[in-house]
């Protein structure tokens, strides 16, 4: 018994599986005829499109056939003369469609054979195969160099308009580098001028201090200057007395000898007023050297509170993170610091990290120890100290010195706090 033979629009398949697939195709391709209008060629590209795209999953060679058969009729429908009405051409493209069917039946009846035929109905059947397999293989020549000749001009207008796009990205680039590279600048020659002014300011004030200093030594003492109104007035020491009329925040002035710690310290009722002052009440990121202001001078606290900025630059406080290594204490153990109605040397203590802590926070708080009430409050303040210091100078105080007490910002950790804490000697 011969092998059955399964036969569907022009196509041959072997089993009963494929003529399956072959009938659930040829369901796929009826609807879409009957969907589409075949001489709107608006329709028929659109069809092509999802063809060629993928949009239908044909599972046999119906779907190639069917690409070719509309293919086949919008090339025809770009080629019908103009005279020729819309309608028209429509009625071509559409009578066409059975014959091309025909035809291509025809086509594969004679690729294949049937059962029985002559040798020479199947000689023939070849040569129409060939001719036909011929004019198909020119047809998809063409159609590749136009599909070819599309898709190298859709590349070359990718291409274009991705280099549009990427010039567009390193203008914008270049644009910001060059803002970027602007406001640094604009930064820098700031920063340098706010330093440049701190430095020139604090030369200036310095070189007056030690010019009054001399004329002291001299006899030349100038105009008597003390503090209106104070029933304990002292007199200002001679070297301050001209930097005192040119601000009267002025308190003292402090040093620590081989640094560039060496400038006047200013006291207010307001903390923060010299944090981003300095001492000609200009703006300036370097502020001041200032005291806290419950510090007293004249009726001397325990404790003078000094604060200052720890500045990236040096100036200010920002070599006073030195002290960490006993090494360099050793070599620094004095900080000069007069008020401006009395010279003072002090002696170095402890060197201590700290850190403002909240209201609420039941802890040893080194900024609030401005003055002690008793001597037992006095030893209490400095046990706290000798505990947090970074190493033993040997060095103590008793109840009644007079102690100085230096801090700036220690970046280790939050509101940290790098402290010196020094006595007042006697000097030799």
């Amino acid at each position: 018994m011969g092998q059955k033979i399964f036969m569907l629009e022009g196509r041959q398949f072997r089993t009963e599986s494929d003529y399956a697939c072959a009938k659930r195709d040829k369901e796929i391709i009826d609807r879409l005829r009957e969907q589409t209008d075949f001489g709107d060629i608006g329709q028929m590209e659109a069809l092509r499109r999802e063809l060629r795209g993928g949009k239908y999953k044909f599972l046999t060679l119906l779907g190639r056939d069917f690409l070719d058969e509309v293919e086949e009729k919008l090339r025809k429908r770009e080629t019908i003369a103009g005279s020729r009405t819309e309608k028209g051409a429509s009625d071509i493209q559409n009578r066409s469609g059975p014959f091309e069917r025909k035809r291509e039946r025809g086509r594969e009846s004679a690729r294949f054979g049937r059962q029985g035929k002559g040798s020479a109905a199947g000689g023939r059947a070849e040569i129409e195969g060939k001719t036909n397999a011929s004019g198909h293989g020119q047809r998809s020549y063409r159609e590749k160099q136009t599909v070819s000749a599309r898709d190298q001009a859709a590349v070359d207008q990718f291409v274009q308009e991705e280099l549009k796009k990427r010039e567009k990205r390193r203008k914008l680039s270049l644009f910001i580098c060059s803002a970027a590279a602007a406001c640094c600048l604009g930064y820098f020659g700031i920063y340098s001028y706010y330093n440049y002014r701190t430095q020139s300011t604090y030369e200036q004030l310095s070189n007056l201090k030690e010019k009054a200093a001399e004329a002291a030594a001299f006899g030349d003492t100038g105009p008597l200057y003390t503090l209106d109104d104070d029933p304990e007035a002292k007199e200002v020491l001679e070297e301050y007395k001209k930097l005192l009329n040119q601000n009267k925040k002025l308190i003292g002035w402090v040093k620590i000898d081989d640094t560039n710690i060496d400038y006047p310290v200013m006291q207010t009722t307001d903390n923060e007023y010299y944090l981003d002052h300095n001492m000609n009440q200009e703006y300036d990121k370097n502020g001041t050297i200032f005291m806290d202001k419950d510090c007293d001078v004249l009726r001397p606290s325990t404790n003078y509170i000094l604060y200052g900025h720890h500045m990236k630059s040096g100036q200010m406080f920002g070599q006073l993170d030195l002290y960490k290594k006993k090494s360099y204490y050793e070599e620094h153990p004095y900080i000069n610091f007069d008020t401006i109605y009395e010279k003072g040397t002090y002696q170095v203590m402890y060197v201590f990290r700290s850190k403002v802590y909240k209201e609420t926070e039941i802890v040893f708080k080194y900024y609030q120890f401005i003055d002690a009430n008793s001597e037992q409050e006095f030893d209490s303040y400095m046990k706290e100290m000798a505990e947090l210091s970074l190493y033993d100078t040997g060095v103590t105080a008793e109840y009644g010195d007079q102690l100085l007490t230096l801090s700036t910002c220690d970046y280790q950790e939050t509101d940290g706090r790098f402290v010196v804490v020094a006595k007042k000697i006697a000097k030799e």
